[in-house]
């Protein structure tokens, strides 16, 4: 190289030389930083998981301190006892001795009231009413994504998502929400459509009433009248009577269990100042609800009016129901003698496996604490809930079918057939349902009902 160029590469090569120096050294301190970083992350980790562990061996401490006052020889101490272990909250369920031995009657009840305050408390919040935010929507799009973010129901449609929806500051209902944003895009909805958590919607019919005037909203209700028919039988006046066909909708999310109007709380006014009552038909209106349909249809029996009213004016009841909690999945390994699994107050036991020439009989004891009337003539929810068996290569045995063995009034016995082949030690039993149950009661005014 000739020697004029050798001196123009010296500096070159030595400001290239400075900058590899300099590149390493923040590279190095970037290094240690990122290391640093780590550590104190690590580290705060680890503080929070040891207070988390204090906190749990706390309560744990203190519930079992409390659940052996529940037998203390002083009245108030037994009371106030009882009141602690309500006010420790939902956590202190998992602490709480499935039975105590050697205690007073009086102690066991308290602690039955306990745990059922405890498990209201936990599915009442799972089981209550959700809001809606539409608040900054703009169009038909925007809006149905809002009701999907905070219900987790989606929707199939074919509409324009451009039409415009005006915002709405106030939160609202899942139904009042929806039903909002129905009437602006000129939509309604077909349940016979979409699938569970889906929605089906549809161009409503010509003449079509507003949804929000034309229904009611309660809990997780919607109630909408759908025809009123009268009959006036000349030769029987007691056999006169008028019929309210009605629609209940419920949030797709949740399928009510043992859901009745008592016939006892319905009255209503009609416009021209009279009252209206109810037949005499019985004590209550059974309804039927199904974890496919997000709904369900009734009538509503009421006496025939007398003079020429227009409308009533306004008809009230009240709805009572089981709703279901939060639902969990029980993963039961088949290889384990027995395998058994309590989530909240419902256990789920693998109790035999039985050969059935090619197929496998596979019972399944469930058992629910409190079940109240979600395990007598309202128990078709347990046989809805999904099982199936995953087997080791991960695929997806379904059953073959069921047949109910035990039934009491807490538990159920269900045996389920599958074709499992010759082994199946490294499968899993899943089972996925609601892990409690809570009495839900909410009243009802529906208003302007157009008689014939």
């Amino acid at each position: 190289m000739p020697s004029n160029q050798m001196g123009t590469a010296r500096p070159f090569f030595r400001n290239l030389f400075g900058l590899l120096v300099v590149g390493l050294a923040t590279f190095a301190a970037s290094s240690a930083t990122s290391q640093e970083a780590k550590e104190v992350a690590t580290e705060q980790n680890e503080v929070d998981s040891g207070a988390d562990a204090d906190d749990a061996a706390e309560l744990k401490a203190d519930v079992l301190e409390w659940v052996d006052q529940l037998d203390a020889p002083s009245l108030s101490k037994r009371k106030l006892a009882e009141k602690r272990l309500i006010e420790a909250g939902a956590d202190a369920l998992k602490y709480l001795p499935e039975k105590k031995a050697g205690v007073s009657i009086e102690a066991i009840e308290r602690l039955v009231r306990v745990r059922k305050a405890l498990m209201m408390s936990k599915t009442q919040t799972q089981s209550s009413a959700i809001t809606i935010r539409l608040n900054d929507v703009a169009d038909l799009g925007e809006a149905l994504e809002a009701i999907s973010r905070d219900s987790g129901v989606e929707f199939e449609h074919q509409a324009d998502e451009s039409q415009k929806i005006d915002p709405v500051a106030t939160p609202l209902s899942f139904w009042h929400a929806l039903d909002l944003v129905l009437d602006q895009a000129n939509l309604d909805v077909n349940f016979y459509g979409g699938d569970r958590g889906v929605l089906a919607l549809q161009p409503r019919e010509e003449g079509r009433t507003s949804r929000v005037d034309s229904a009611a909203y309660t809990g997780v209700y919607r109630i909408e009248p759908m025809s009123v028919n009268s009959r006036r039988v000349l030769n029987q006046p007691s056999q006169s009577g008028m019929n309210v066909a009605m629609e209940i909708a419920w949030e797709p999310r949740m399928t009510p269990i043992g859901l009745t109007i008592p016939i006892s709380q319905l009255s209503g006014k009609l416009d021209d100042g009279n009252s209206i009552k109810p037949q005499e038909s019985g004590e209550k209106i059974d309804i039927a609800t199904n974890a496919d349909l997000a709904f369900s249809e009734f009538y509503l029996p009421l006496e025939l009016p007398v003079g020429r009213p227009g409308k009533i004016k306004s008809l009230s009841g009240t709805i009572e129901a089981l709703l279901p909690g939060k639902t969990q999945t029980f993963e039961l390994p088949l290889k384990e003698p027995n395998p058994k699994k309590t989530i909240d107050a419902l256990t789920v036991e693998v109790e035999e496996i039985r050969k059935n020439g090619t197929l496998h009989e596979v019972r399944v004891g469930l058992k629910l604490v409190d079940p109240d009337r979600s395990l007598e003539s309202h128990r078709h929810w347990i046989f809805e809930n999904p099982l199936y068996v995953r087997l080791k290569d991960g695929s997806r045995a379904e059953h073959l079918g069921y047949e109910t063995y035990r039934q009491s009034k807490d538990g159920v016995g269900i045996g389920y057939l599958f074709e499992l082949g010759d082994s199946y030690s490294e499968a899993t039993l899943v089972y996925e349902s609601p892990t409690a149950v809570v009495n839900n009661e909410v009243n009802f005014v529906i208003q302007d009902i157009k008689l014939p």
